[in-house]
């Protein structure tokens, strides 16, 4: 086919296309409107808490609830909107708005004046359209029954409650200031609360406000009489037609109001008012954007009934609370505190459990060192005490087998103060007594008796039970001392002593009557090994070395030694080689030298015989 048919069929096709479009009859027909139109008409001006709460809902309420797009066009026919003008001029600046537009799918009402408003003039405006009458106080309503085409979400404001709310947390009370604004909207509610408050005639006293300017109520609530409580309803407009915003006058009057201030509609908390018994402005916004939808998509007005929405529970400022000493149990029950101060366990919640816990693991450790410390103290006088009881148990058991010892060394000295008395009595009664031979004869016998009190006394000594009492010791002294005791037994038995002794002083802080039981018992333990070896090889060497911190006693004896199996048990109690002995003689040795901080070793030596080495720590004043 030519490029010249081709064309002649195209133009062909579109002129016919042409002709039947613009055939008479035929006309295409308009596509439906994508867009829901709604009309509110407010009551009051923008600064109205509650309202402008309630339209901010209600809008985004109908964006989330209608399928399709919502034109929201709002229009004030209050009187702050248009002040004293008449019914038509208002009814003509709608019907303007909407010239050239299409009819509003919804009329929509917000308060009470724009109730009244509309349904007045219904038939001028739109009186084909859906007539919701929202947020409304059923006062407005009354003896008015609604259309078909009228549905309405409504309001009980029990404010009488408020009252009693207030008279609840301030018993005292017996004033109360009403803010309700002036004009119109004035002057309907103390009409309509007047009556409610007769009741409390006689306890109260209502001031209403619908007469002044603002700064007359500014002035009149920061001189209130004592026990006064103010009641904010509304205000919109003073008595000079001013318009004015809750908020700003909500922050004047609490910047300058002398008693505290209650309102009934939730939206008032958080702006100076103390609580009460509120409606909640969310639920009915809720509930309005419900039934608007519900008109939207085509139900009819008239089968949309609600019930009217009360009043909910009690709801109150924790910081209105503090600012004027309202305690919490006045509160009416099933009320809500609000806007709480953050406490210490709100903030730092994590930090506190922290801190509890190391607080806690701090206390189970210092718990559990306490209970230690006082079981090492116990433990600590339980050792001494057990130390000085089985000391003096070493002590009482040493001394049985020296009594024999003592006998023989009293013996001595006793006999010769008794020949040296007779030989006196004598010379002086046979009158040969001369003053020289009578003063040697009692100086032998002051001899004797001191060799005798001195026996005496170093046996006492060991037989008396002590504590340690540590005092620089010379261990020089306490080895003679010791080896003094058991002297007798040593000429009994043939036994050898010699003393390499250093000339420097061997001194030690420790207790003497203990460490000479220490000395006491390495000797004779000593003795009782050299017993079942030949006199002639029976020795015992004390020596003595001086450290610059340190000084050591060593005992040897040339005695049967001690075998390699008992090295290991030789300090443990009861754990003896002797027929006759109670095993205790080391372990209490032990004790004492640990008591004093040293240390005691026994070994073997080459040639026979065993050696016991004593270290202590040396005085910190002893020369050098």
């Amino acid at each position: 086919m030519s490029r010249l048919i081709r064309k002649r069929l195209w133009c062909a096709w579109l002129v016919a296309s042409l002709l039947l479009v613009a055939a008479p009859g035929q006309a295409q027909p308009q596509p439906r409107p994508t867009v829901k139109q709604v009309l509110v008409l407010q009551s009051l001006e923008r600064g109205n808490l509650p309202l402008d709460r309630f339209t901010g809902n209600l809008r985004a309420g109908l964006d989330q609830r209608v399928d399709k797009p919502v034109n929201v066009v709002e229009v004030v026919v209050g009187a702050s909107g248009f002040v004293r003008a008449p019914d038509q001029a208002v009814i003509d600046y709608i019907r303007s708005v909407y010239a050239g537009r299409p009819a509003p799918d919804l009329v929509m009402t917000v308060g009470g004046p724009a109730a009244v408003f509309a349904r007045r003039n219904a038939q001028q405006l739109f009186p084909t359209a859906p007539l919701l009458l929202a947020s409304v106080d059923q006062r407005y309503l009354r003896g008015a029954a609604l259309g078909d085409n009228e549905s309405a979400v409504t309001v009980v404001n029990d404010f009488p409650r408020l009252v009693d709310d207030i008279l609840r947390v301030l018993p005292e009370t017996r004033q109360i200031f009403m803010v309700i604004g002036s004009g119109a909207l004035g002057n309907f509610w103390r009409r309509e609360l007047e009556p409610g408050f007769a009741r409390h005639a006689g306890r109260l006293t209502f001031v209403w406000s619908d007469e002044l300017t603002l700064q007359d109520i500014q002035r009149r609530v920061a001189n209130l009489p004592k026990n006064s409580a103010i009641f904010y309803l509304t205000f919109g407009s003073d008595v000079q037609g001013g318009a004015y915003a809750d908020a700003q006058v909500l922050a004047d009057l609490h910047a300058s109001a002398n008693a505290p201030i209650f309102g009934a509609l939730r939206p008032f908390l958080g702006h100076g008012i103390v609580g009460g018994t509120m409606i909640s402005i969310d639920e009915l916004s809720r509930n309005t954007a419900d039934i608007a939808t519900r008109i939207l998509n085509g139900e009819p007005p008239s089968s949309l009934r609600p019930p009217p929405q009360l009043p909910g529970h009690p709801v109150f400022d924790w910081r209105e609370l503090q600012r004027w000493d309202i305690p919490e149990s006045r509160l009416p029950p099933g009320s809500e505190v609000r806007f709480r101060g953050p406490s210490l366990w709100s903030e730092y919640e994590a930090a506190i459990l922290v801190s509890i816990g190391v607080l806690l693991l701090q206390s189970l450790l210092i718990g559990r060192l306490l209970y230690e410390r006082r079981a090492r103290h116990r433990a600590e006088s339980e050792s001494r005490h057990n130390l000085t009881l089985a000391a003096d148990a070493n002590r009482r058991e040493t001394m049985s087998a020296l009594t024999a010892s003592m006998g023989h060394e009293l013996a001595q000295p006793l006999s010769a103060v008794r020949h040296n008395a007779d030989a006196l009595q004598r010379m002086v009664a046979n009158r040969k007594a001369t003053p020289e031979e009578t003063l040697e004869i009692l100086a032998d016998i002051q001899a004797g008796a001191v060799a005798a009190i001195q026996i005496f006394e170093r046996h006492r000594v060991m037989l008396r039970g002590r504590e340690l009492q540590k005092t620089q010791v010379d261990l020089h002294s306490v080895i003679g001392d010791s080896l003094a005791l058991v002297a007798h037994d040593m000429r009994k038995h043939k036994i050898e002593v010699s003393l390499d002794l250093s000339q420097v002083p061997c001194v030690t802080d420790g207790d003497p009557v203990l460490l000479q039981q220490v000395f006491l018992n390495l000797v004779r333990n000593a003795i009782d090994a050299l017993t079942e070896i030949p006199r002639t090889t029976r020795r015992i060497t004390i020596a003595s070395v001086i450290e610059a911190t340190e000084v050591e006693i060593s005992v040897c004896d040339s005695g049967t030694g001690l075998s390699p199996d008992i090295l290991d048990t030789l300090y443990q109690p009861f754990v003896t080689t002797k027929s006759h002995g109670l095993g205790i003689g080391l372990t209490v040795t032990h004790s004492i030298v640990s008591a004093h901080g040293g240390a005691i070793v026994a070994f073997a030596n080459p040639g026979g015989g065993a050696t016991f080495t004593v270290t202590l720590p040396r005085a910190t004043t002893a020369g050098s």
